[in-house]
Parts: structure tokens; C-alpha cells; sequence
């Protein structure tokens, strides 16, 4: 059991993973992460996060593209949500794509007890975000309030092997592209330990490999029904 990636959630199935990310500015990040199997081919999910200064909720659709009988996996998903910043709402939107495939279907990495897979997740976010410009007291509001779009462009590179039956390691490669803050990459790698009945509990390391951003420690909870 992983984050969807390119496979779809079973059907009438429930994922949730509530996680916190803290690095050494003492910067943190809290999320909720969840997706609802709608059908054999079709996933819903609803992704919270919170900030300092910033909020965000999105509802996302994943369509598989591939019937599940071959080795890839393939599949597309649309998302609409909306992020709180400055006492502001802005409307956002995001599309998306994911491949996977398991180790069981590679050379070599069909060799690894356990199996695990790999998979490579696109998305492209855009906010319309509300700014104020103050031009001095003879300008009327109005004309001091510009709507201006505001993109992000993601890229994670998956690799998992699953050490045992209860245990996960997941390596990933982060790629983000922000407008306000330029290009930046990171590494994560997490082990994700089963405990009592459908919990687990992941422990990370985040790594920041170029751009902004320093190391961070993640904490997080799984659930799967």
C-alpha cells in the first residue's frame, strides 16, 4: 500500500495518511492525504495542508488508462481546491500524471526479494491569486486589486521495496519549479512500519539537494480499509 501513483485505489477502498514535515528553520507543514476507490478504474482523493500564513484543500479524479493487464501502469488525474493566504482565497486547479510499474515485471529488480515498485508522478498547479497594490489615496480600491496567475510545476520519481511483509522503504526524488521561488530538488526516504491492525506509522528524511529549502524530518500515519 503506497500513495496512488499510477495505480487506482480498489474499489469501496479508503486511504488516509495524516502527516507532519519539520525542518531546521523550524518551518512545518501538516497535511491530510486521502482517496475513495469509485470504481475499478477511478480513484477520488482530497488533499489538506497547512502552513505558516498558508492553507490548502484540493479534490482530485485519477483515471487509469491502462486496463491493469500489462506491466505498465498508466493514468491521468484533475483537481480542484482552493488556497487561503493572507486572510485571501484563491481558486486553484491541477493536472496530473502518473506512470508505475513493479519490480516483478524489470531485469534485475525482479531479483529483489520482497518486490517493490517504481513510478514517476507530473503535476502542474495554477492558483488565481487576489494582490493588492497600494498606489496612494487618490486611486479607488478597485483599480489597486489585480487577479494574477500563479503556477507550480511538480515532478516525484518513486522507488519502493517492500523489505517485509510489515515493513516499506520508499525512496523519492522531489522536483518543484515555483514562480516565487525558482527551481528546487529534494531527496526523501521514508520507512513505513505496519503497527496494529489497518495503521502504520512512516518516519522520513527529507534532503534538499538544490534550490531553497533546508532538512527536514517527517512523521506520519497510515490507514488503510
Amino acid at each position: 500500500m503506497a500513495l496512488a501513483g499510477p495505480w487506482p485505489r480498489e474499489e469501496g477502498g479508503v486511504f488516509l495518511s495524516v502527516s507532519t514535515e519539520q525542518d531546521r528553520d523550524d518551518s512545518r507543514y501538516d497535511s491530510i492525504y486521502t482517496e475513495y476507490g469509485l470504481s475499478p478504474r477511478n480513484t477520488l482523493g482530497l488533499e489538506l495542508g497547512h502552513t505558516k500564513g498558508e492553507s490548502s484543500a484540493l479534490i482530485w479524479w485519477q483515471r487509469a488508462l491502462d486496463d491493469g493487464s500489462g506491466p505498465n501502469r498508466w493514468s491521468i488525474s484533475l483537481g480542484l481546491g482552493a488556497i487561503q493566504r493572507d486572510g485571501r482565497t484563491h481558486p486553484m486547479g491541477q493536472i496530473g500524471t502518473a506512470w508505475g510499474r513493479g519490480f516483478d515485471s524489470l531485469p534485475l529488480l525482479q531479483l529483489v526479494p520482497g518486490g517493490g515498485w517504481l513510478a514517476l508522478d507530473t503535476r502542474f498547479k495554477m492558483a488565481a491569486v487576489t494582490q493588492e497594490f497600494d498606489f496612494g489615496p487618490n486611486v479607488i480600491a478597485d483599480e489597486t486589486t489585480y487577479l494574477t496567475p500563479e503556477s507550480t510545476s511538480k515532478a516525484e520519481a518513486t522507488l519502493g521495496w517492500h523489505v517485509s511483509d510489515r515493513l516499506m522503504l520508499i525512496n523519492q526524488f522531489r522536483f518543484e519549479d515555483r514562480e516565487d521561488t525558482g527551481f528546487s530538488s529534494k531527496l526523501a526516504v521514508s520507512a513505513v512500519q505496519d503497527l496494529v491492525g489497518p495503521a502504520k506509522v512512516e518516519l522520513g528524511l527529507i534532503e534538499p539537494l538544490s534550490g531553497p529549502g533546508e532538512r527536514a524530518v517527517k512523521l506520519g500515519a497510515w490507514f488503510g480499509f
